[in-house]
């Protein structure tokens, strides 16, 4: 059986007040498969991003979310990055699972909420770290209709 290829996406130039986070999602992540992006949740990874080509990491990353079986996202911070990689995933098929912390004080866009059908797009609200397994687990151990 061919592991699993996961892609996460989380705030990297729009604030990286929630690496450790993202640290422990990526980790949990490996659990279920093989981890794209893992570089993501490097806590050393600092809000001016990769040390690369704007558009070489453009291509990459499309390119990994292309091969992505399912999309994993954090999107409690506000990116565009993450909203443009989400936009793709949708529009690719991709299941696409997007974490969002309501403690946060934010309001998750419509534009993400609404995507969202329970099936192929599913948005699980969460209060912390200790919740991130659980949730990872019933995304990964529930197939689509």
């Amino acid at each position: 059986m061919e592991t699993r290829k996961i892609y996460f996406c989380a705030s990297i130039r729009g604030g990286r007040a929630d690496a450790r986070l993202y640290e422990h999602i990526v980790k949990t992540l490996a659990r279920f498969g093989k981890v794209l992006t893992e570089h993501v949740g490097d806590i050393k990874l600092d809000h001016t991003g990769e040390k690369s080509d704007d558009g070489a990491i453009h291509d990459r990353d499309l390119d990994w979310l292309r091969q992505a079986d399912v999309v994993v996202a954090e999107v409690t911070q506000p990116s565009l990055g993450v909203g443009y990689e989400l936009g793709h995933a949708y529009l690719m098929r991709k299941r696409t699972l997007c974490l969002f912390r309501p403690s946060s004080g934010r309001k998750l866009s419509a534009m993400i909420r609404g995507a969202a059908d329970g099936e192929r797009m599913l948005v699980a609200d969460y209060v912390g770290q200790d919740d991130v397994e659980p949730v990872l687990e019933r995304f990964f151990n529930t197939q689509p209709r």
